[in-house]
């Protein structure tokens, strides 16, 4: 299988008429032999790699949290400029593509909606639009394999950072794949630099051996396979395990009496051999609950394939309110940049989700996959690797 980088790198004649480019990438932007993009683009493009552009999280993938800003600075790979697009600005500005013919991207992404590097994506395609440039992403694979869909489909009203356009939580598109899907919208001028010998039906680690992190939260593969389950739980004040070594994998709160009726009791609501909750107890040094104990469990990834990642996430938020409905809380705003709207509304994309986690819930509700035969037909157009996408709802 070959990236979209390497496929360049095998054919560089493809980068002929881009003119001058800025690459938009971080430190996880690399070949299967661990060469950067960066280093493979000046070798190719030489001095008409002219500036860099970073996501969420900084060009290296330093910072931790949310909305938390990295700032823009010459001292890039080659002396270069740097521009983040998570600082005053989420997409670029018109005097950082003076100069600037082609943005290539060249981002590996989670493969859930609430992932901002999509959205780092559609802002380079609005402003290329706008100002007449070329956009070109070299594409990388969906860590979580290419049919299956998971969750509601976004609804407009709850449209933030986490979520702008109208797709399911767990969405079955690559880098590029997403690229095309937003620029059905925009209209940008947009090439793709397809991979070769991706089986839209392989997860990460029927590749690869190594994961790199992509986000500091996101250190290994095992909670990328859990991470469109347990990112729910930033709109809640039970903890996703930030501020520890399983960030994503533990989760629980000093509320929580007993971890193995926890884990029980999310397994009443949903339960897979794909994984294995793990009674635990856990101290986060940092984040929600930071020097307090927390008790809950680990999950432990068997099977990502068998995992239905939406209803785990539903059953783990419902169970915490069903054991401990006085210390249970959803956050408040702002997440995002929204300071308005209910974290957990747009995070499950409805401004009534609230509402069906408290209110008669059961997994089985309607409302939880809404959209997803309109949203199947609408992606099927954009596909660059033949296949059926399938949505992926609890027995």
């Amino acid at each position: 299988m070959k990236l979209g980088i390497e496929v360049l790198a095998a054919a560089p004649q493809a980068a002929q008429a881009w003119g001058r480019c800025a690459l938009l990438c971080n430190q996880a932007s690399v070949t299967q032999s661990f060469k950067s993009s960066w280093d493979l683009l000046r070798d190719l493009l030489g001095s008409k790699l002219v500036a860099f552009f970073g996501p969420q999280h900084g060009f290296h993938a330093t910072v931790q949290d949310n909305m938390i800003e990295t700032g823009h600075h010459q001292g890039g790979p080659f002396g270069l400029p740097v521009y983040s697009l998570y600082s005053e600005t989420r997409e670029p500005k018109p005097e950082m593509l003076n100069g600037v013919d082609t943005i290539l991207v060249d981002l590996q992404i989670s493969g859930c909606r609430v992932y901002t590097f999509k959205y780092t994506i559609a802002g380079c395609l609005r402003m290329a639009k706008k100002l007449g440039k070329r956009v070109v992403v070299l594409d990388r694979p969906n860590p979580l394999a290419g049919e299956a869909m998971e969750g509601r489909v976004l609804d407009a009203g709850a449209r933030s950072f986490v979520g702008e356009y109208a797709i399911p939580l767990r969405h079955g598109l690559t880098v590029a794949e997403a690229a095309r899907y937003f620029n059905a919208d925009i209209g940008a001028e947009l090439d793709v630099i397809a991979m070769e010998g991706w089986n839209p039906k392989a997860y990460w680690g029927e590749y690869y051996k190594h994961w790199i992190l992509t986000s500091p939260n996101l250190p290994t593969i095992d909670p990328v396979y859990v991470y469109p389950a347990t990112v729910m739980l930033e709109a809640t004040n039970l903890s996703e395990g930030r501020g520890t070594g399983l960030p994503f994998q533990f989760v629980g709160a000093p509320y929580i009496k007993d971890g193995a009726q926890y884990a029980a009791r999310v397994q009443d609501y949903y339960r897979s051999a794909g994984f294995h909750l793990r009674p635990a107890e856990f101290q986060p040094t940092s984040q929600k609950w930071a020097g307090e104990v927390c008790r809950g469990f680990q999950i432990h990834v068997l099977d990502p394939k068998q995992i239905h990642t939406f209803p785990l996430g539903l059953a783990i938020m419902r169970a915490a309110m069903d054991l401990a409905p006085q210390g249970f809380a959803w956050k408040g705003p702002g997440y995002e940049y929204d300071f308005v709207n209910s974290p957990i509304n747009l995070i499950l994309g409805h401004l009534k989700a609230e509402d069906h986690m408290t209110k008669n819930f059961s997994l089985k509700d309607p409302f939880w996959a809404e959209g997803l035969a309109e949203y199947q037909k609408k992606a099927e157009k954009v596909l660059l690797y033949a296949r059926g996408l399938r949505p992926m709802l609890p027995d």
